[in-house]
């Protein structure tokens, strides 16, 4: 829902500002994501906060934020004006003697992703970032969906599943997802040497365990690396990877599964790869942003530190 604070606000080029302390305002909300904690950043009431914005769109002529339930997600238009300001208003606050605190100079680096990828490689990579005062605000989702998100401002970057299409966004390689078919040894050992016989006949009393109804991962392993289609039904379903994991190493079945995800519990014997092709299924995972340089300097910061980190996944 677009904040009725933009009432009157125009479409076309952004006209010129000359109030610093509007400036001063945009960039603390920019920075903080919230009228609320800008205002108390500045020594100002949230009623001056809002006010001020409101005649900062004004004077552009376009609409800076989007009110979302917590907080407000800046939109292009305010993205490309904190770029161009945000370096000269700092060097004018040092000069003045009244530069901000590191933890106020930046506002938090939102990132979203796969629930799975984030937690097993994303965060623990990022964990020295936070060390040094990044502050970050992590979501997680479908691609499609964060996709959207990202586009309308709601996100600084977003690990994608596969690249987007067209040009509104941007999008790097970031890691190369293997995916393995694995099982508790008590069901390896029950199809033993069968699935190098058999195929994919040599699973059918085994139950399947999955991500979705749909078997999307698994339907892929099978077409890529038995040239046949899966047709059967799961056993369960859980929308959660580690969910999978958990229920395969406990023997509820077999699953396909990212071999990053498993190979704690394939290096222990927790879990069997059940059958090891020449030419395994991979999917490759993109960093995803909107194309400019982001505001925040700390975006860049987590960017580049996510892409030297996806070299070695």
């Amino acid at each position: 829902m677009r904040h009725k604070e933009s009432e009157g606000v125009e479409r076309g080029p952004v006209r010129p500002v000359t109030d610093l302390n509007l400036l001063r305002t945009f960039l603390a909300v920019h920075r903080s994501g919230s009228f609320t904690a800008a205002a108390g950043l500045l020594g100002l009431s949230q009623p001056t906060v809002t006010t001020q914005i409101r005649a900062l769109e004004r004077q552009t002529g376009r609409e800076l934020f989007e009110r979302l339930p917590r907080g407000v997600a800046p939109t292009p238009v305010a993205d490309d004006l904190a770029a161009r300001v945000a370096g000269p208003l700092d060097a004018l606050a040092a000069a003045a003697g009244h530069e901000a605190a590191p933890h106020e100079r930046a506002a938090p680096v939102h990132l979203a992703g796969p629930a799975e990828l984030l937690c097993a490689r994303v965060l623990p990579a990022l964990a020295p970032l936070t060390a040094a005062g990044v502050r970050l605000r992590v979501g997680q989702g479908l691609t499609e969906p964060l996709l959207d998100e990202l586009r309308a401002g709601r996100h600084d970057l977003v690990i994608a599943t596969f690249r987007p299409r067209g040009r509104a966004l941007t999008a790097v390689p970031l890691t190369d997802e293997e995916f393995v078919l694995v099982a508790a040894p008590v069901w390896a050992d029950r199809v033993g040497e069968r699935l190098g016989r058999e195929g994919p006949a040599a699973l059918h009393s085994v139950p399947l365990v999955a991500y979705a109804e749909d078997l999307p991962i698994a339907r892929r392993y099978w077409r890529h690396v038995f040239g046949a289609r899966l047709s059967r039904p799961a056993a369960v379903t859980v929308p959660d990877l580690r969910g999978v994991l958990a229920a395969v190493v406990a023997g509820a079945g077999f699953s396909v599964l990212p071999r990053y995800l498993c190979a704690a519990e394939l290096a222990s014997g927790a879990l069997v790869a059940l059958h090891e092709p020449e030419d395994p299924p991979i999917n490759t995972a993109y960093l995803v942003q909107r194309p400019g340089r982001p505001g925040n300097p700390d975006v860049i910061r987590v960017r580049d530190l996510l892409i030297e980190a996806g070299r070695s996944w």
